[in-house]
């Protein structure tokens, strides 16, 4: 059956295109769900004066993954992850677990588009991660997988600057407590 898509639909195509589909796919599917209509005479006359609407609706498409690849490549995410001691993984960084840091930054991205390099990442290191977006835009993002120990260590020495602060509040208190005892005997 041929139709005319009012809606993107993924993998068969954008608004204002025409398709040729199987005609249950087209009746049960598309058509009910008004992301396309059946193609005819009336049906191609009305997606001729709607085409200036739908060009600016792509165009702004395409403005729109061009500044979120800009947010993307501009980011680099670092996790860490349970691995051995040759910094192979006891797992792997997923497609959900990129998707969520984006979500994180305020980019919603979907899991699929997001291309893990070989199947996945399971060594530590720093890897490349392709996502696609609109219009055959690509934008790669670096993420840093370090293994859980590399980060402990990183936390471990936090700790020690906080306590030399702690002792240097603890130094200045007791000199307060003692200027409170003297104001108390000159009463």
């Amino acid at each position: 059956m041929k139709i005319i898509l009012y809606k993107d639909v993924p993998n068969l195509g954008e608004e204002g295109d025409i398709k040729i589909v199987a005609d249950g796919y087209a009746r049960n599917y598309l058509i009910p769900r008004k992301m396309a209509v059946k193609y005819s005479k009336a049906t191609e006359t009305e997606l001729a004066q709607k085409q200036k609407a739908i060009a600016k609706r792509k165009e702004e498409k395409a403005k729109a993954a061009a500044d979120i690849k800009t947010r993307i490549e501009a980011l680099e995410m670092e996790i860490a992850v349970a691995a051995g001691d040759k910094g192979k993984l006891f797992g792997s960084v997923t497609s959900s677990a990129i998707a969520d840091y984006l979500a994180s930054q305020g980019i919603e991205v979907e899991r699929k588009r997001i291309e893990l390099p070989e199947g996945g990442i399971k060594i530590t290191g720093t890897h490349t991660v392709k996502i696609k977006l609109y219009g055959g835009e690509e934008a790669l993002m670096k993420v840093n997988v370090l293994a859980l120990g590399d980060k402990s260590e990183e936390k471990e020495s936090a700790p020690e600057d906080t306590k030399a602060k702690e002792k240097k509040e603890a130094e200045k208190e007791p000199a307060e407590a003692d200027s409170g005892s003297k104001d108390e005997v000159s009463e």
